[in-house]
């Protein structure tokens, strides 16, 4: 298991940060440009996007400890199913792996969970500890698609979760192996009535 530790800002913890409603303020969208490794990922405007085209997509909030990583790498297996490896995931092999980065790593809950254009195998945990000094909460989305293998992480602070959680299920949800997935899965449009005329 690769952890990055990239978290921009996560020592300056501010719960205020990541309201949900930063959800309707505006998104990106990153599409991949390389064919042989196609995807989507929209995510809050606020968040920025580096790396990319071959290397691991990483997007950061600047100013809140959030951070999503997508890696895709050539998959042998034609068989694999997010329900196959659900049914059988070993959480000591899980919470081994992830517990050389982030001490203390326990696994809280795995399931299978819908991207935009498959399903995938989601696990979630969190550390007592971490390379920054704090609890850090983990979910981990794969799926396989084309003999493609792709992995996407998120990691906050544990207690931000109550603002971060909405923020990491909207990414998940809006995430597509294809490069030409449209938006937005959980995002209500908003429309501002103007007064009328006197």
């Amino acid at each position: 298991m690769n952890f990055r530790p990239v978290i921009g800002g996560l020592v300056a913890l501010t719960l205020a940060l990541l309201p949900a409603a930063s959800l309707a303020q505006g998104i990106n969208v990153t599409r991949s440009i390389l064919e042989d490794q196609p995807f989507t990922m929209i995510y809050p405007e606020t968040m920025v996007a580096s790396g990319g085209a071959g290397e691991p997509l990483i997007i950061n909030h600047p100013d809140a400890p959030l951070q999503c990583e997508l890696t895709i790498v050539p998959v042998d297996d034609a068989a694999w199913s997010a329900e196959t490896a659900l049914a059988s995931l070993k959480e000591e092999d899980i919470a081994a792996g992830w517990a050389e980065s982030l001490p203390g790593f326990t696994l809280a809950n795995s399931a299978t969970v819908p991207y935009q254009s498959a399903t995938a195998l989601l696990y979630e945990g969190t550390s007592s500890d971490s390379p920054m000094g704090v609890p850090l909460t983990v979910f981990h989305t794969e799926t396989v698609d084309n003999g493609r293998g792709y992995s996407l992480d998120c990691l906050f602070a544990t207690e931000v979760a109550e603002q971060a959680r909405p923020v990491v299920d909207f990414i998940i949800a809006n995430f597509s192996t294809r490069a030409d997935a449209d938006c937005c899965v959980g995002l209500e449009e908003t429309t501002e009535e103007s007064a009328p005329a006197q």
